[in-house]
Formats: C-alpha cells, structure tokens, sequence
C-alpha cells in the first residue's frame, strides 16, 4: 500500500495542430493514411486481453472511396457476448480493489502515448474509416480524447474528494465504490473520442466492461485497445465484441451482472435498451445504471441584432462540417425576415466555396457520410423538400454514391415552421431555415423551444443585451450545452461538459466529475470513538 496522498495536477487541454502545408504534423499524417490505404488490417476481437477471432469477416470500406479497403473485421456474436462478460467478471475482482492512483496511471499514460507515438495512426484511421477532413479528425481523435484521458484521473479525485462531515466523537467518509456487475459502453461511429471515453471512464472509477463499438467505426476502435494495452490497462478491464447490436445487446441486457448502461447513439435504440431493462428490472442483482446521450435537432436563433459575419460563418460550419453528423450539429436555424435576404445571400456565397471529396485531399471541407443507409435516408429528406410547397431548396440538393456517400451541402427555406425538417433529426449536411417576422422574437423562442423533442444544442446570435437574456430565459429547456455569439458545436472537455435532456438523454456530461459520479456506489461509513453503553436516554428518568 502506498502510504502518501496522491495528487493529479488539474490538465490543460490538449492544443490543436494546424496541419498547414509545409508543417511536420500534415507531413506525419499524410504518411500515416498512406501506411494504412497499403496495409489493411483484420481487427478481431479482443475478449481477457486476447485476439479473438469467429470467421465471421467483415469488411471496412472507406465511405468516400468504396473502393478502398481498410481491411476486415471479426464479427462477434451472443457467444463472444458471454465471453467478454466472464472476461470483466473475472478482471473486475482484481481492477477494483486496485488503489485509485494505479488506475488513473494508465489512462494518464495512454494519454500520453495517443499525443505522441500514436497521434496520427488514429487520425488516420478516423480520417479512413469514418470520413473526416484532418482537422474533425485532429479535434476528435487526438485533442478530445487525449483531453478526456487527462481530465477524466482529475476529475475523480473531485468525485472521491466528496467527503462529509465528522465531529468530535465520530468520524464520517465516503467510499466511492464501483458499480456491481459490469458495464455495457455501446459508442457511435461519429466520434473516436466518444469510442474511447464511454469505456474507460467507467473503468478508471473501477469498472470492468463489455465494449460494442459502432460496426462503421471498427477501425479506430481497435487502435484504441491497442493504446490501451500498451498504457498497462489489465488483460479484461476492456473486452471490444464489434458486431450488431441485435445480436451483442440481448445476452448482454439479459445478464443479471448487469450493472450500468453507457450509450451514444440514436434517441429510438437508447429507448429499446431502456425498455429492454425496465421490462424485467428484478432479474438484476441491482438496479443497472443508465447513461446516454442521443440525438438533436438543433438550431441556430438569430435576433435582428445579430453579427451577420459570424451568423453565416457559424451556419457554415456548424451545419456542414463533418457533414453534419455531430449529434451537436445545428440543422434548422431562425432567421428574422428582416435580416434574412442578406443573410441568405452571404451564406450562399460562402457554401460555393466549398469543396466535397476524399480525405486525402486536404482542401475537402466536406466528405463522405458514413454508409448507404444514411445516404439513402438523408436523399428521401431532399426529395421531400423538393416536393413539398411549403419547402425550397436553395442551396445543394444533389446526391451521389456512385463512387462514395456524397451529399452535397444543402440548405431548404421553409415557409411552415413545423415542417418536417424543422423537427425531425436528419444527420447529414441538410439545414432548414425558418423566417420569422421580426417582431414576434418571443413568439418564435417559444416555436423554438417546442418544436422538437430533443434538447441537445442550441445557440442565440444577437448584439442586443434584451434580446440575449431573453433568449436564454426562452430557450432554458430546449438544449443541455447553449451558446451565445458561437456555432452550438465543439465542446470541449472541462470548458462545456456535454449533454442533453429531453429525448436527447440523461444529460450526465461527459468532460467533468458529473459523469463519473454515474459509476461509482457510494458507501457512508461512521465510525463512534466512544459509543454508548447504556441504552437508556434522559427522557426516560420519570425525575
């Protein structure tokens, strides 16, 4: 037992590299993607620290080049379920008597080697298999997830630093332990930092975890174990069973060692895993927490006082960038009618600049969506804009998958402001604006707030004092992360923890202590320096 008080420095976030033509870094990188396009991989899964493979193969085509083979994947199913779950089981009872420092060691460590040595091999590998420019997969893949492994150590000396208050006679503290039974971290294919977050943070507070990575995002995933294993993480902490969530959940939900639940993905599966447990919650040892963050519909509000220059260079990016798959990308926006011939021509101005295609080519600022089933649903909302009178598509509207899942940018104005692309999630690069009369600025907070069900992301852009706290008081329901004078996307871990309500999830804010808090089961212990020897109290004496 190591006799000291432990202290993790409080981080900084980790800086963003440019990738300028001409530095080391778009060198490195470059030469990275070139590495992997040569030599594809099969990835199989890793159950107690060993290479397990089915036969099962799967393979990883890159969604803007579907000729390009990344390589293959091992799919699991219900039998490398239970295996995976014995694995956690078994690790667990070492892992979680483990002393704190030790276990914050290697996510610290990992966070290191993924700043360094293994920097770009992620990059690329987010880059390749889920279609990002350098700089979404840079903010991604490195900065967010580096931050989240340095933040997250500190952030759990906060969670066990919650003490309570002792007295002279008796002395109170809390232990924090971890979850019984073992955690279910099911990631999306959007984010590698969301991949390696919704695992480890779970684990770092002495969880062991079954791991389903999004089947479009397999690649990075397995780089991720790799940088883990090579920080110290013990063979069984982490078991990844990459395969359809059909086949993975079941005899996962169904297991009575179920602990906890940690979720990134769509509103409808988040609400089937819920039901799934709640439907049969007595067959658990305990009550299984449930943690998740889901989707958005969100929006952009401008006042008429807004600074056009930064509404339309934040429409840009925020709708467009990473092709409008963040769950924090804004897709509708509110426009006073005032304000919105200008802002209209600025912002079509600014999207005919912008180039689509692969990758590689770094001077792309909008690639591939992820797989036919996006591009499919994503068309089937162009060609109802198109079709509907209520709807104009002033901007994009043509799709392609002959050589990749490419879309272009797209903007419909929408004379109804409950039209169905003002309400419901689209997830691709299709943004819907809405232009109300200037005077009802209250009347249309109020739309806002109540035309979609999610609550994720949202943002006002106004110079008017009035009119900002106005929105803010408006719109306090409709989004867990709001932003004033900013795109509602970027958060960053220890500045703007995130999440949201509504059918957006359980707003449990991944980047601070909040989240942790989830995986942990406290125990409140006193212990009596003098206890009582008499069971008598005063009020009994008659005089």
């Amino acid at each position: 037992m190591f006799n000291g008080i432990f202290h993790i420095r409080k981080p900084e976030n980790e800086p963003v590299l440019g990738y300028a033509p001409g530095s080391r870094e778009r060198a490195e990188l470059k030469a990275a993607l070139q590495e992997m396009i040569d030599n594809p991989v099969e990835v199989p899964c890793v159950i107690g620290g060993r290479d397990v493979t089915t036969g099962d193969l799967v393979e990883m085509r890159a969604p803007h080049d579907l000729s390009q083979v990344l390589g293959t994947y091992h799919r699991a199913g219900p039998k490398e379920a239970d295996l995976a779950i014995d694995a956690a089981n078994e690790a667990k009872v070492a892992w979680s008597s483990m002393q704190w420092s030790s276990r914050a060691t290697v996510l610290l460590k990992a966070a290191e080697l993924l700043a360094g040595k293994y920097r770009q091999t992620l990059n690329a590998a987010t880059m390749l298999c889920m279609s990002k420019t350098c700089h979404q997969a840079e903010i991604d893949s490195a900065c967010e997830l580096i931050d989240f492994w340095r933040f997250n150590p500190y952030f759990m000396t906060e969670v066990y630093d919650d003490q309570p208050i002792s007295t002279k006679d008796f002395l109170n503290y809390m232990e924090h332990r971890p979850l019984e039974g073992f955690v279910f971290a099911i990631t999306p294919f959007n984010f590698t930092s969301i991949a390696g977050n919704l695992p480890t943070a779970p684990a770092l507070m002495g969880n062991a975890v079954v791991w389903k990575p999004a089947s479009t995002a397999v690649l990075p995933a397995y780089y991720i174990m790799k940088v883990l294993a090579e920080a110290g993480l013990p063979d069984g902490v982490i078991n990844m069973v990459p395969g359809p969530g059909p086949v993975i959940g079941p005899p996962v939900l169904n297991h009575l060692d179920l602990g906890g639940v940690h979720f990134t993905g769509s509103t409808y599966v988040f609400s089937t895993i819920w039901l799934a447990i709640g439907s049969d919650i007595r067959k658990y040892y305990s009550y299984p927490r449930i943690v998740g963050e889901t989707g958005g519909k969100d929006f952009i509000f401008a006042h008429a006082s807004t600074d056009i220059d930064a509404l339309v260079a934040a429409a840009v990016r925020g709708a467009f960038e990473y092709q409008g798959q963040k769950c924090s990308a804004p897709s509708r926006m509110y426009v006073p009618d005032s304000i919105w011939p200008e802002v209209k021509e600025r912002m079509l101005d600014e999207i005919t600049t912008i180039k689509v295609g692969d990758v590689r080519d770094f001077s792309n600022f909008v690639n591939a969506v992820i797989d036919k089933a996006s591009f499919d649903k994503i068309a089937e909302y162009i060609e109802f804009a198109g079709q509907d009178p209520n709807m104009e598509i002033i901007c994009g509207g043509t799709y392609d998958d002959s050589d990749g899942y490419f879309v272009q940018p797209t903007v419909v104005e929408s004379r109804d402001p409950r039209s169905k692309l003002m309400c419901e999630e689209i997830f691709g690069p299709v943004f819907t604006v809405y232009a109300y009369p200037e005077k009802e600025y209250e009347e249309t907070l109020e739309l806002c707030n109540t035309t979609s069900p999610y609550a994720l992301t949202g943002a006002i852009f106004a110079q008017d004092r009035f009119a900002i706290v106005k929105a803010v008081k408006g719109l306090r329901g409709a989004a867990g992360n709001f932003y004033i004078n900013d795109k509602p996307t970027g958060a960053v871990v220890g500045q703007q923890p995130f999440g949201g309500s509504r059918a957006s999830g359980t707003n449990d804010k991944a980047g601070s202590w909040i989240n942790l808090e989830r995986w942990v089961s406290p125990r409140a212990i006193k212990e009596t320096f003098l206890p009582p020897t008499d069971y008598r109290y005063p009020f009994l004496e008659e005089s």
